[in-house]
């Protein structure tokens, strides 16, 4: 995925807990530059932000405090629990699982945000996976929820399920993203969801989506 000019990601992360120092690399394609927010929150989003990250211990009550208006926000936080995990994805803002993830996965999370995919590292989808099936309506909901959808449908969601992006299905689907893309909106239109967020708790069968 190319955007058309680098991107400004504020971090907001105690002085000197940040793992990443060297991150942004000069050849870094998608991210220009990143600025501080220091601790304590409530954290003040700066203008020409277009990313925050968040890197913190307790992420449902520091992204509840966190000022990002409508700026897509991305958690790194060393929980990896299911409960954690699925109420900061029904918040909308992407989870990294520390120890879960490289710079690049991070660079291409924060790209991904901005398009309005909700990225997650492995252990982040299988603890949504999990926590899904555990709060999920009856099966035979679920399967008739599933059944308004095409089997090529079923297989983008399948793979949206897991974190994956619209070019990274459509790569493995061997589909153009704009042709991913259009599957999207008529799957949205069908499960009645409001993003690739809600579509993937209701394909998982999971409760409303209830913000933050």
């Amino acid at each position: 995925m190319r955007t058309s000019r680098k991107l400004s990601v504020a971090l907001a992360c105690p002085e000197g807990h940040w793992p990443h120092p060297d991150w942004p690399a000069p050849d870094d394609p998608y991210v220009e530059r990143v600025v501080s927010l220091r601790p304590p929150p409530p954290f003040r989003v700066p203008d020409g932000v277009d990313v925050v990250v968040l890197h913190c211990t307790e992420p449902l009550a520091e992204l509840r405090e966190l000022r990002a208006g409508a700026v897509p926000v991305i958690v790194v936080a060393p929980h990896r629990d299911a409960e954690t995990v699925v109420e900061v994805f029904r918040g909308g803002a992407g989870y990294l699982v520390e120890g879960d993830y490289c710079t690049c996965m991070l660079s291409s999370a924060v790209v991904q945000s901005t398009v309005g995919h909700t990225y997650l590292s492995p252990a982040a989808c299988a603890a949504l996976r999990d926590g899904a099936r555990r709060a999920a309506v009856p099966d035979a909901a679920t399967e008739r929820l599933r059944g308004l959808l095409s089997p090529r449908e079923r297989q983008i969601m399948e793979l949206l399920s897991t974190g994956l992006g619209a070019q990274e299905i459509g790569l493995r689907l061997r589909l153009s993203e704009k042709t991913v893309r259009n599957n999207l909106s008529n799957i949205y239109a069908k499960l009645d969801a409001r993003g690739s967020t809600d579509a993937v708790l209701r394909w998982l069968g999971a409760a409303p989506v209830l913000r933050i």
